[in-house]
């Protein structure tokens, strides 16, 4: 709303002047930036890319609550397959430290079930690790997924790499500092063991409502999960089912269920108690929803 169309409310009395109030609170709140699909990332001029120096050292990677997203270099392909619309830096740039990498073949690229994403996993990997060297105050999670089998000097080149994390110990903050952290799962036996809280077919997507109503629980189990040391992955992001449709397509989903969580994670957030959700991925998230996540590891 204008300040001049402000301005003429007021003009008709008490009620114009508390519609108003209103009204500009409701248009603030619509400021929030939950949802993005602009390939461009702005970054306010005073912000610190570099959030994980205020972790003690002594923080285990299990306790605290870290942004992520879900098919993390899905780019490309249109509806059905585009999950993110920053690039790899521009997510790193924004505050994601954790990444859902699916890969194919002896070149590991990078797909999203048969369509190309136009990069491979060693691309990925070299511009985290430019990243980390620049802000060595911060560990990046990376998740690797293969249609079929890693090629085994993949494996035997990633145990040698000083910049990696491979052993299925969970780490201090202050030992992964300027690495990153390999999780395991199914074919890939480097890094740490992780905790899903999502079943099986819960990315299937045919009532919103009850979509929310499962993220719900899922960050509900979260709490727990984080209290016994695992490292947790919950996901806000889903697609049509039975059939996809432009309307709920990943990116109209996100739409939807990102202001919704930012507004549940808000809520948690100003009970002002030390909650840990572990890892939360989603589906284009807004600046302001990400540092939402951040900002559960400053209480």
């Amino acid at each position: 709303m204008s300040i001049k169309k402000c301005e003429t409310m007021k003009r008709m009395g008490v009620p114009g002047k508390i519609l108003c109030i209103l009204m500009l609170l409701l248009h603030k709140s619509s400021q929030q930036q939950v949802f993005n699909d602009a390939n461009t990332l702005h970054l306010p001029n005073n912000y610190d890319i570099g959030w994980m120096k205020t972790l003690n050292d002594n923080k285990l990677i299990s306790d605290i609550t870290i942004p992520g997203t879900h098919d993390s270099l899905a780019l490309h392909g249109g509806p059905a397959a585009e999950c993110q619309a920053w690039s790899l830096q521009d997510q790193l740039n924004a505050g994601i430290r954790y990444f859902d990498l699916r890969v194919s073949g002896d070149e590991l690229k990078v797909m999203h079930g048969p369509i190309s994403q136009h990069t491979t996993f060693s691309e990925a990997f070299n511009t985290i690790n430019n990243f980390l060297s620049i802000y060595q105050t911060e560990t990046v999670l990376v998740r690797l997924k293969h249609s079929s089998k890693f090629p085994d000097h993949v494996i035997s080149d990633l145990e040698y790499n000083s910049n990696s994390w491979v052993r299925n110990v969970i780490p201090r903050i202050g030992e992964v500092r300027g690495k990153v952290v390999f999780i395991q799962k199914n074919s890939f036996h480097l890094g740490i063991s992780l905790h899903e809280t999502d079943k099986h077919g819960d990315y299937k997507v045919g009532n919103v409502g009850k979509k929310k109503d499962k993220i719900i629980a899922h960050l509900n189990e979260a709490l727990d999960t984080c209290r016994n040391g695992n490292v947790v992955l919950n996901y806000s992001s889903g697609t049509g089912f039975p059939l996809l449709r432009v309307d709920n397509s990943p990116k109209h989903l996100a739409k939807e269920i990102n202001p919704w969580l930012y507004n549940n994670l808000k809520g948690a957030y100003e009970e002002k108690k030390k909650f840990c959700f572990g890892v939360i991925a989603m589906d284009f998230p807004g600046f302001d929803l990400i540092q939402m996540v951040i900002n559960f590891n400053k209480q």
